[in-house]
């Protein structure tokens, strides 16, 4: 088994806050070179690679390109830097971490907050709040409003590694989903497919599901597959049927989350479509949280027949994220095998 995981650190480690994709739609375009055979940009920047097939009955992939970030709100006279979320954060997760403020210039930044020596009884026991917060370059106010202004974004900094059978880094949700798209197309490049394929890199999943909206709607797909991690809480402390999925144990197939109830016929082609080509398999129910699959399914007339490729990660929404390379395979063995046979299922009701 093996990955490019070359490739996957770059991906991971190219910022791209939503709103903010510029850098990594860039990666993305360059990677698209000479695999598909037209490549297309809608106005808010998502990216459409699209693969001609025999027929012209459409399936949509949706991997989405941001990361969670911030965006500056504030600079004070001492040159600390006051912010706003973009995307999920659990509060405490900030606490003593870098992160880079995208200006005229990158500047890193480190997350900053009252020091436990000066604070109240009170103020030790109480839960972080996002407002507790501020940004410190180490530059004084003048510096720092010469290369940053209100409304840059800001990621947060932090190295792609390898830690045995595993890869651990931030953005892991969603850049293994652009990874695995980018290799799945890879492997369907000179291959003939049943229907035509619009493999979408999505913006502004984190803040809404927007990019995946807005696609849908243009492309009007009769099959869908959203692409994107999912919880996996094999963690001490978990019941079983807390879980949701577990690391090694394979790539998942979404049955719910929610925003969406997959489509029985999809979930259970997934799943046969997996037996057969013996890709090894978990189902998911993720009982919080959403994903492009909900635009896909419904965004477009009379919706989609719609399911997703989900991978297993722990660590969701902190800087040390991390996913099994095995799950990572077997998430784009499995999409690439569903887009070639999905001529071969009968998807009547």
């Amino acid at each position: 088994m093996s990955i490019n995981t070359t490739l996957l650190k770059t991906i991971c480690t190219t910022p791209g806050a939503p709103g903010f994709e510029q850098k990594i739609r860039a990666l993305v375009l360059k990677e698209l070179e000479g695999l598909v055979d037209e490549v297309e940009i809608d106005n808010m920047g998502n990216v459409y690679a699209i693969k001609k097939g025999k027929d012209n009955k459409r399936i949509m992939v949706a991997a989405h390109m941001d990361e969670i970030g911030f965006i500056v709100t504030h600079i004070d006279d001492n040159g600390f830097i006051r912010f706003h979320t973009l995307g999920g954060f659990d509060p405490k997760t900030l606490t003593a971490q870098r992160v880079l403020v995208h200006g005229k210039e990158d500047l890193i930044g480190v997350m900053a907050s009252k020091p436990i020596h000066v604070m109240t009884a009170e103020e030790r026991n109480k839960v972080a709040k996002i407002k507790d917060y501020f940004i410190d370059t180490g530059l004084p106010a003048e510096e720092v409003r010469k290369l940053v202004t209100i409304g840059d974004s800001i990621t947060r900094e932090r190295e792609f590694i390898e830690m045995g059978p595993c890869v651990n880094g931030k953005s892991l949700d969603n850049r293994l989903a652009v990874f695995i798209l980018l290799e799945t197309l890879r492997n369907l490049k000179g291959k003939e497919i049943p229907f035509d394929l619009y493999g979408v890199f999505t913006v502004q999943e984190e803040v809404g599901i927007r990019g995946a909206n807005v696609s849908a709607l243009r492309i009007n797909p009769d099959f869908g597959f959203g692409l994107d991690t999912t919880i996996a809480f094999d963690l001490p402390g978990a019941s079983e049927h807390e879980k949701i999925t577990k690391l090694g144990e394979g790539t998942a197939i979404k049955i719910m989350d929610a925003s969406t109830i997959c489509d029985y016929k999809m979930v259970k082609y997934m799943k046969q479509t997996a037996d057969k080509h013996l890709i090894k398999w978990q189902p998911e129910i993720l009982t919080a949280g959403g994903t492009d699959t909900a635009g896909i399914q419904r965004m477009t007339a009379g919706g989609s027949i719609a399911g997703a490729v989900s991978i297993p990660t722990r660590h969701l929404h902190q800087v040390i994220e991390m996913a099994h390379k095995e799950d990572i395979k077997g998430s784009i063995d499995l999409l690439t095998n569903c887009i070639l046979d999905i001529d071969t299922y009968d998807w009547s009701f």
